[in-house]
């Protein structure tokens, strides 16, 4: 006979997320791969000019003297170096030549 009102009797309880992820031995990606350090280093050793567009919307151009975890130095031709606090980067993007 039957149980009424019982759902889900035979099925065994799998908790929510993907649990066949730990069946195959699958690890989560890094939160750090320290790509951004290698990028930024290249970029302040060649002295490759990039432009960095700001949150905000702004583009500044320059190259990477320093950076560290938090910010960036943009030294700049003919302007103000600048102190840049990494959040407020949306992107960098290398112009392709060195600084003169």
């Amino acid at each position: 006979m039957p149980l009424r009102g019982v759902y889900n009797v035979s099925m065994p309880f799998h908790p929510q997320g993907n649990h066949n992820a730990s069946k195959r031995g699958r690890i989560p990606p890094p939160e750090e791969t320290h790509e951004e350090a290698n990028f930024l280093k290249s970029l302040g050793e060649k002295q490759r000019q990039v432009s960095i567009k700001l949150m905000d919307g702004q583009v500044v151009s320059g190259w990477v003297e320093y950076y560290d975890k938090n910010m960036l130095r943009l030294t700049r031709e003919g302007a103000p170096n600048l102190f840049i606090y990494k959040h407020e980067i949306m992107y960098i993007a290398e112009e392709g030549g060195k600084k003169k």
